[in-house]
């Protein structure tokens, strides 16, 4: 039981050294996260909607000629 209470006192010496980033900081980080989040889905929404449409010509062709 000694050792876990060591620990626990270790654990608490170090997060106070942790340097914690501020609100402000957390608040950019969180909406650069979300912004970036749907620019990546817009640009896969439209590759898969090009790629379906391309497909979809492909094969439409494809049967026409028989």
């Amino acid at each position: 039981m000694q050792k876990f209470i060591q620990y626990l006192k270790d654990v608490r010496l170090e997060m106070a050294k942790v340097s914690w980033p501020s609100k402000n900081e957390v608040s950019g980080a969180t909406l650069l996260v979300i912004i970036l989040s749907i620019v990546v889905s817009l640009y896969v929404f439209a590759c898969d909607s090009l790629f379906l449409t391309i497909m979809s010509f492909i094969f439409k062709s494809g049967q026409l000629g028989q």
